[in-house]
């Protein structure tokens, strides 16, 4: 199944337990039109196959306090691999850090940043450009979170 289209079956699987991962086995082969057991096993297919990496509980950064989010970017100082490397395991290490991404563009680096208020956010700050160096680093504040997903796009497929 690696390198094969998942049928619609394989992506009503996925998009039910997209929506909630603890979604009985039974209801959601009643959902798709199959017994307990065949569903079961493209489900341990799809993970098998590498289509599902985990399962996990979705928590609300609102209610841990957590009422910042931060985008920041950050441009290399350097460009060898050594620097890469450093800086990708210094950044990657901070909790704060929820998404990491190395860029095209202006900016070499994007990282989204969940933290409780400016002091908190101020900290973190201090220990990011601490220790390495860093050609620019800017950041802009969320003001709203218009729309989150961790649901992946399955129309493609």
């Amino acid at each position: 199944m690696k390198n094969e289209t998942l049928d619609r079956t394989d992506k009503a699987i996925l998009s039910l337990l997209q929506s909630n991962c603890e979604t009985p086995v039974n209801d959601i082969a009643e959902a798709v039109g199959l017994t307990s057991t065949p569903c079961w096993r493209r489900i341990q297919r799809l993970q098998r196959d590498g289509y599902i990496t985990r399962r996990v509980a979705l928590v609300s950064a609102k209610r841990l306090g957590l009422a910042m989010t931060v985008f920041v970017q950050v441009k290399a100082a350097k460009h060898d691999d050594k620097w890469l490397d450093k800086f990708a395991q210094h950044a990657a290490g901070f909790e704060e850090v929820v998404e990491f991404y190395r860029m095209s563009g202006e900016y070499d680096y994007l990282l989204k940043v969940l933290v409780t208020d400016m002091a908190s956010f101020d900290h973190f700050y201090k220990r990011l450009v601490a220790g390495i160096d860093l050609s620019d680093v800017t950041s802009s504040f969320a003001m709203e979170q218009i729309k989150y997903s961790t649901e992946m796009p399955l129309a493609h497929l």
